[in-house]
């Protein structure tokens, strides 16, 4: 007697077991069947309609969006399947930019690979669109609307993981495009860099701003010295790229391949990761017996420092002021190198090797230069090592492994295991247990904060007091938790936010993955890398005992507050104004337009484009919310508006903006 639910495919008998739907019980038979918009951490969306099949009874379906039955008879694969998905793929490429060969996304191009497993040699379909220009203007991406082909992945990723939502859908039918807020530039809207959309991007429509050229150049000049730092997750990432399992450590190889371009020296980002750790853990310390901005947020994400001066500026005093560990390299090696290299500050070059495009935005950031010069000059992702590797003619499989150079270069295992979400917390409480009891612990491994949740919770017993821990990755994740701040009803001490799924090693400048398995191999390889090396809490790195002997003084001190803590500001974009409503309260004015059919043709769009105009023109997008909306069920009145609890039938232009100007008033701070 059969006992569990099976769905017959292509002949062949597979069981059911929780599977969100037909296609993941296909693949899990062995299958690949094509798609573009499905990806694992994200909703069902079912746009491409490339992974059709043929249901017994039920005719040709989308196998994303059917749910697997008990029972079910399925075709994968017949001439009217394969018609349909070579026409689908075809119809994208009409109106697709073919530079394939000078794409960056050329290696790992979905499109690219459906249409030669499609078998498709020519495109029998011609173009609609007109080119549209390249946005270049962010430090950490680049957007190229020739190459979307409208899966709808990075809209989705934006708002379900990252809840911000800086770039969607706009115009209808052949016209429709994926778009930055009001057709803006990435650089002029609210994305944090993090690149989660270049990451789930199947073609090289989003793909991360490439600095290889730059380090090339400087790597040519004979009057530099080139320095590369190399972040934690990077060394289980790259092997992916040439084809290697997921999660293999190439610590050696990565410095090989360096050394053989032409690098000078190579340290790890793991190695102030230490450093973070000892004065991350000690603010901590200090906060928490003075009662005082607790809970505190981690640093070291640059797109999550980023959301956070965006969306609550008012928490910034409840981040650590602790650099994140790349910027804590750059500022102490262009302080320190120069006189141990004997080389000007001007000609010493810093490239960190990254699995995250944020990092590039970060490193621009003004307050990470002195006198002019950049702390860290270039940022490398992890792709584009891969590619520097290739175009040097390296075969990095057949590398002899090199050591990684002194002092910068040596680590203990809580600051590999950063890569990771949970990695920060956890490298913390090595530290900060035996701070607080005085007792050497026996076992550093804290399982509590480890795993893929999005929001993890923690409370350990510690010298006698609770402490209350928080482990969070995604931003939307963060938002929610940030909000249980604000209003005071936080009951954590200590919060760790990842912008990045899984954290570094699921950055957006790592090898692009489509399912869940690559990310929890790097995971288990950081882990693994941490349990390979004798010492594991920073407190035992001899070289960190050193610094702070010899350059820094004490922890948190004058000199090491200098070189490793930073500030923050607000980045809301009316800082210097202030908002009085006339009654009083200071919540956001929220302004509704009809967009039904009537008020439509009533003029409603052109209404609502104007007063978005007008919100941007005087500087009010963060005090005041411009929706469109269905229905206020007056249509032979529209078109109909709402200001605040204010009803307007038949609204104008002016009208709207009275009843705005009534209703807030912006002064001068």
């Amino acid at each position: 007697m059969r006992t569990k639910a099976t769905v017959t495919i292509d002949g062949r008998e597979v069981a059911i077991n929780g599977e969100r739907n037909l296609l993941e019980v296909i693949r899990k038979a062995g299958i690949e069947l094509p798609t573009f918009c499905y990806h694992s951490d994200l909703s069902v969306y079912g746009a491409c309609r490339l992974c059709l099949v043929q249901v017994e009874g039920r005719g040709i379906c989308a196998a994303c969006s059917t749910p697997a039955q008990d029972g079910m008879k399925v075709r994968t694969t017949t001439e009217e399947i394969r018609e349909i998905r070579r026409i689908a793929v075809e119809l994208l490429l009409a109106n697709h930019d073919q530079s394939c060969p000078t794409c960056p996304k050329a290696s790992a191009c979905q499109l690219q690979n459906l249409a030669r497993r499609l078998g498709i040699e020519k495109v029998r379909f011609k173009p609609v669109h007109d080119p549209e220009p390249v946005d270049r203007s962010s430090p950490s991406l680049v957007r190229d609307p020739n190459k979307c082909v409208l899966c709808g992945d990075c809209v989705r990723v934006c708002s379900e993981i990252q809840g911000i939502g800086a770039i969607d859908f706009a115009y209808r039918g052949h016209q429709v495009a994926v778009l930055p807020a009001f057709g803006k530039d990435l650089k002029d809207v609210e994305c944090v860099y993090c690149g989660q959309c270049a990451n789930v991007c199947p073609t090289g429509a989003l793909t991360p701003r490439s600095e290889v050229e730059q380090v090339w150049k400087e790597l040519d000049n004979p009057r530099k010295v080139v320095v590369a730092q190399i972040a934690p997750a990077v060394r289980v990432g790259l092997g992916e790229a040439f084809g290697l399992e997921p999660g293999t450590v190439v610590t050696g190889k990565i410095v090989a391949a360096l050394k053989a371009m032409g690098f000078n020296y190579v340290y790890d980002t793991s190695f102030t990761a230490d450093l973070t750790v000892i004065e991350e853990a000690n603010e901590f310390i200090a906060r928490k017996q003075a009662a005082k901005n607790i809970p505190q947020f981690t640093s070291c994400c640059p797109g999550w420092v980023k959301f956070a001066e965006q969306y609550f500026p008012d928490l910034l005093p409840h981040l650590s002021s602790c650099k994140s560990p790349q910027q804590m390299f750059g500022a102490l090696a262009k302080d320190l190198l120069p006189a141990k290299l004997n080389v000007d500050r001007k000609d010493l070059v810093i490239v960190s090797i990254m699995p995250c495009t944020a990092k590039k935005f970060e490193a621009q950031l003004p307050r990470f230069q002195k006198d002019g010069v950049r702390d860290v000059d270039y940022v490398l992702t992890t792709q584009e090592l891969a590619r520097m590797i290739e175009e040097a003619g390296l075969k990095f499989n057949t590398l002899r492994p090199e050591s990684l150079d002194m002092p910068f270069g040596f680590k203990t295992g809580a600051g590999v295991i950063f890569g990771n979400s949970g990695g920060v917390t956890e490298a913390v409480l090595r530290y900060a247990v035996e701070k607080l009891t005085g007792v050497t612990l026996d076992s550093v491994d804290f399982e509590a904060v480890r795993g893929e949740e999005g929001l993890r919770e923690a409370t350990l017993e510690v010298g006698g007091q609770k402490l209350r821990l928080a482990v969070v990755h995604g931003l939307a994740n963060a938002r929610k938790v940030a909000e249980q701040v604000k209003a005071g009803q936080s009951p954590y001490d200590l919060i760790e936010v990842m912008a990045c799924p899984g954290g570094c090693i699921g950055g957006a400048g790592q090898p692009v993955y489509r399912d869940r398995q690559p990310r929890r191999l790097r995971t288990e390889g950081l882990y693994e890398a941490d349990k390979m090396l004798e010492l594991h809490k920073p407190q035992e790195n001899h070289f960190i005992s050193e610094l702070y002997r010899e350059e820094l003084g004490e922890i948190g001190g004058e000199r090491a507050h200098e070189l490793l803590h930073t500030h923050y500001h607000s980045r809301r974009r009316i800082a210097d104004t202030s908002l009085s409503l006339v009654d009083g309260d200071r919540s956001k004015l929220n302004i509704s337009v009809c967009v039904g059919t009537n008020c439509m043709v009533r003029g409603a769009q052109t209404l609502l484009h104007n007063l978005i105009r007008h919100v941007e023109e005087r500087g009010l997008q963060d005090v005041v919310d411009v929706k469109a909306s269905f229905c206020f069920e007056q249509c032979d009145k529209g078109p109909t508006v709402v200001v605040g609890d204010k009803l307007i039938h038949k609204c104008t232009f002016q009208a709207a903006c009275q009843a705005l100007d009534e209703a807030v008033a912006v002064e001068p701070k």
